[in-house]
């Protein structure tokens, strides 16, 4: 593997200068090129912390036609950090090509992390984070949002996306649609900025609300949705045992005892059982 030049993936903040790490700015400040999707965007960021390097465009629309010249730079000995305009680079954000070309060119690629908006807002969502899958955007338009959304209606684990602002309200209620309105879901807005909002309830109860509350549809949203709910093959009597046990014992007990009963009962790993104790408490209350 090549010493000499380095691909650094470099994460940004999302809307809190303050969550940019002192690794980060290190490197911004000590690297011979910056690949950034908007130039103009991180160049004044990066001006609000004193810090002028190099800049070369590298976004969804030029990217198949810089990675060759980018690797040659690197292949050369440069150090180049990869950035996009908010949080870590390829998740949701071009730079997939560039990183897949440096390492099969024996180029060091190295990651900076920092701030993303799936983690960020899969940390208080309230919802099972054990799996969960990444969808990033829909489809913008509603027939293929709608496909894509019908081929996810029976994954269990917890789902995250992406949505502008201005397609939220029509996105909202095709998942609440496709998936049910009762269920579990979570939105967060503006996150690590003046605004930052996270609204959790049911997925019909906030595709409502987006179309009432203004300030729901202001600014970049997470939305995050439980899985579907997957109870055990039915018993002789035709009920699904793990969801029922789990049925009649979270009212009476704290729900960590609760999943000990029913995975000791129906040998269940603890972790979905778990999974299952959490959407079933939402269905529940």
């Amino acid at each position: 593997m090549s010493a000499a030049g380095v691909l650094y993936v470099v994460a940004t903040p999302i809307g809190n200068r303050s969550d940019l790490s002192p690794r980060a700015r290190e490197i911004l400040a000590s690297v011979d090129l910056i690949a950034a999707e908007d130039t103009r965007h991180t160049g004044a960021f990066l001006s609000q912390l004193g810090i002028e390097r190099p800049f070369i465009s590298f976004h969804e629309h030029n990217e198949h036609d810089r990675v060759a010249e980018l690797v040659q730079r690197l292949t050369d000995g440069a150090r180049i950090a990869l950035v996009s305009d908010a949080g870590t680079p390829l998740v949701s954000d071009p730079g997939f090509r560039l990183v897949a070309a440096a390492g099969s060119a024996g180029i060091l690629v190295v990651p900076i992390p920092g701030a993303c908006a799936a983690i960020a807002a899969l940390s208080v969502a309230g919802l099972p984070t054990d799996r969960f899958v990444f969808e990033g955007f829909l489809p913008p338009r509603g027939a293929k949002r709608r496909a894509r959304l019908d081929a996810l209606v029976s994954e269990a684990r917890t789902l995250v996306f992406y949505e502008a602002p201005h397609r939220l309200a029509d996105m909202l209620r095709d998942v609440s649609a496709a998936f049910g309105a009762e269920r579990p879901a979570a939105l967060a807005r503006e996150l690590t900025k003046m605004h930052e909002t996270v609204y959790r309830d049911t997925i019909g109860a906030l595709a409502s609300a987006a179309e009432s509350d203004v300030n729901m549809t202001r600014g970049e949203a997470v939305v995050i949705v439980a899985g579907k709910l997957i109870d055990e093959a039915p018993l002789d009597g035709g009920l699904p045992l793990t969801g029922t046990l789990l049925a009649a014992l979270l009212p009476e007990l704290p729900l960590s005892r609760a999943v000990d009963i029913v995975s000791a009962i129906t040998g269940e790993r603890r972790n979905a059982v778990y999974q299952q104790a959490l959407q079933k408490k939402r269905f529940l209350s």
